[in-house]
């Protein structure tokens, strides 16, 4: 749609790279900056540049109370690559191949990363492999159902890990992964599972509690949760909704704790409490050894 007068126009892209359309300009030198080069000031926003020349500018005293008053947030705007998001959709598309290869390795593969709660406790199959708690978000029952989870994950993880930070969006997806499983060991012991719908199904709710706490409109996103968990209780699906609640849950209660410490004297609190999260998740995984028969073990 751009004409060839526009695309000459230097302006109209961001100097620093010639390739990105922007029409937003610095406010102290007035060149022309995409979002990545943004930096938020008083008013309007700097680029990189002229925000080293404002510091360099600044005195001692200024320094000071800019670090002594500056509070670094759980929430960044920051517009920087997701990372993340990016590495565990491409170990999960490189195991989903591995699980293709022919001759019985690609079943193989599967069947040493995908969940089945009895291998969880030698005393009911002579097993003991709890890496399965969380590689069973590795495997996937087919191209729909691996490009699915990943094309949710993409679409969520481009918002959601800039804001909370790489650390902390794999904290989340790694507890809610967790949190699927073992919602599956509780409700669905004897049934075997794969895929990464627990831990997207916990990005779907951090993604939900944070969008309020920033003011953002949820709806949208409140309405394809609703149908996906809707899904998983039609007759006929071959949905493991145990993961998508217990995954759910935890994703919810994990972006609880980030938006109630978000100040940099609350790091040992946020630390402390997804500790007691990940314990709690563990200790719920004897509830089989205790009460075998409540889970139908």
């Amino acid at each position: 749609m751009a004409t060839d007068d526009f695309q000459r126009n230097r302006e109209n892209f961001c100097y620093r790279h010639p390739d990105r359309q922007s029409f937003v300009l610095c406010q102290r030198c007035l060149r022309t900056i995409c979002p990545e080069c943004q930096t938020p000031a008083a008013v309007g926003v700097v680029c990189p540049e002229c925000l080293r020349d404002q510091q360099k500018a600044q005195s001692p005293a200024q320094r000071k109370a800019e670090r002594r008053w500056s509070r670094p947030r759980a929430f960044s705007t920051g517009s920087g690559q997701p990372v993340v998001t990016y590495s565990i959709i491409g170990v999960t598309a490189f195991v989903f191949l591995l699980t293709l290869i022919p001759g019985g390795a690609g079943n193989a593969v599967q069947e040493a990363l995908l969940y089945w709660a009895p291998w969880l406790y030698p005393e009911f199959s002579g097993r003991f492999e709890p890496w399965r708690l969380l590689t069973v978000s590795l495997v996937h029952s087919g191209f729909w159902h691996v490009g699915l989870n990943m094309l949710a994950l993409w679409m969520i993880g481009r918002s959601l890990e800039p804001l909370l930070g790489r650390w902390r969006f794999l904290t989340l997806y790694l507890l809610s992964a967790l949190g699927g499983s073992v919602a599956v060991t509780l409700l669905s012991f004897t049934t075997p599972v794969v895929g990464a719908s627990g831990a997207i199904f916990g990005l779907f709710g951090a993604l939900l509690v944070i969008g309020r706490h920033i003011g953002a409109n949820i709806a949208g996103i409140a309405i394809v949760l609703g149908i996906n968990l809707v899904i998983g209780f039609i007759p006929g699906f071959n949905v493991s909704w145990q993961a998508h609640v217990g995954g759910l849950l935890v994703g919810l209660l994990v972006a609880f704790i980030y938006t109630r410490t978000r100040a940099v004297r609350q790091r040992g609190l946020q630390i402390g409490l997804l500790v007691a999260v990940a314990a709690g998740l563990i200790a719920l995984l004897f509830v089989p050894h205790l009460f075998p028969a409540v889970i139908g073990a």
